[in-house]
């Protein structure tokens, strides 16, 4: 690819969970470390010493973490204009996700770029080939993705600038973002807690989550990779609306225990405030500092710094999380598994977005939280609390 051209990838979070679950505590935390240092939130200059083993990839800035797709995963840009020669630069460590990608946007390709594709085509996989499109332009990423949380250099940008400038008597798609729509009445996913409690009698429980933990602790305890499967997204985008307009869902009428789990993540995900807040963020990427028999401890202080609705929510989920974990024989998912699904739904930051760096703190802390329940809740109550 040349200069002016910028390949974007999506990286599901949960799918590296997946792969980390493989491997002991000890080679997780070095290899989060590793891959924190390759894939940078948002520094153009990787301030890293010259005999760490992702320097030669790290200090070119061609990845990055860059936020959300529509349907909450991550996405990760690959800036071709950063790509230096290749005796300069080890591609197979480079491209370590590709099988990991679960779709692949080029944007601004090249005539080169779509030639090779058709040439080449017929010898890579129709799975693989499903997963790859062409975009004209920056703002069409907009259709699928956050798109002013990207990272895109400015030799990218002033690129799509003139490829839009040189379309003369020809529309060019509008870069404005459209106002927000206001939620509905009956609006339940992408709206505050204190939105849902209003609408809702004042109840403290969201209606998404009592719905999906109640189905799932009668029928779905003891389902093996609960919470690691995806069914299709476009079922639960339907299920999502049905919610926000009001109508009834009935899990028993679609046969699979994974939707309601994917739901509960989803709502968790799209909340416009993470669970845990804003402000608890930086304290709870600091556990890994703590000593460990002063963790527990730790993160008891922290959860009691929460606002009273967050801490009944929270110690509502966790509740369900502890006695899905104690079904892990059966079930396969352990304190640790489900803290890889959860922790990143649960916590971001209020700038940016969340690095691989925060993966390993954030994932020991909602750990912690599982696995020392009742140590860590026990000491406050909220009038008007319930518990699955």
């Amino acid at each position: 690819m040349r200069n002016s051209a910028e390949g974007m990838s999506e990286i599901d979070f949960e799918q590296l969970a997946e792969i980390e679950l493989k491997k002991d505590e000890c080679e997780l935390s070095s290899l989060g470390e590793r891959k924190a240092s390759l894939l940078q939130p948002a520094a153009e200059e990787v301030d890293l010493s010259m005999d760490h083993p992702y320097y030669d990839i790290a200090r070119h800035g061609i990845i990055q973490v860059a936020g959300d797709d529509n349907c909450g995963r991550k996405v990760i840009t690959f800036s071709c204009c950063r790509m230096p020669p290749s005796h300069q630069l080890d591609h197979i460590r480079l491209l370590q996700y590709k099988k990991n990608i679960k779709a692949l946007y080029i944007v601004h390709p090249t005539n080169f770029i779509k030639i090779l594709w058709h040439i080449f085509k017929p010898l890579i996989s129709h799975k693989f080939g499903k997963k790859v499109s062409y975009l004209n332009y920056l703002s069409d990423l907009r259709e699928h993705l956050k798109y002013d949380q990207l990272i895109i250099p400015e030799d990218v940008i002033r690129h799509d600038e003139k490829l839009r400038s040189a379309q003369k008597g020809q529309p060019i798609p509008s870069t404005i973002t459209p106002p927000p729509r206001p939620p509905l009445p009956t609006q339940q996913f992408g709206v505050s807690l204190q939105y849902l409690k209003n609408k809702n009698k004042g109840e403290l429980i969201p209606p998404v989550m009592k719905h999906t933990v109640s189905y799932l602790k009668e029928k779905g305890l003891q389902t093996e990779g609960l919470f690691r499967r995806s069914p299709s997204i476009q079922m639960i985008k339907e299920i999502q609306k049905l919610y926000n307009l009001g109508k009834p869902v009935n899990f028993d009428e679609y046969g699979n225990i994974h939707i309601p789990a994917v739901i509960l993540k989803t709502f968790l995900r799209e909340l416009p405030e993470p669970l845990l807040t804003f402000e608890c963020y930086n304290e709870i990427l600091g556990i890994t500092s703590v000593e460990s028999s002063l963790r527990v401890a730790n993160c008891k202080q922290i959860i009691q710094k929460l606002p009273e609705h967050n801490f009944v929510i929270l110690k509502y989920l966790m509740c369900f999380l502890h006695a899905v974990s104690q079904e892990s024989i059966l079930n396969k998912m352990t304190a640790s598994n489900l803290a890889c699904v959860f922790g990143l739904n649960l916590i971001r930051p209020l700038q940016g977005i969340s690095s691989l760096s925060a993966l390993v703190p954030v994932n020991m802390f909602t750990e912690l939280l599982i696995e020392f329940y009742h140590q860590i809740f026990n000491s406050r109550t909220v009038a008007g609390e319930s518990l699955p």
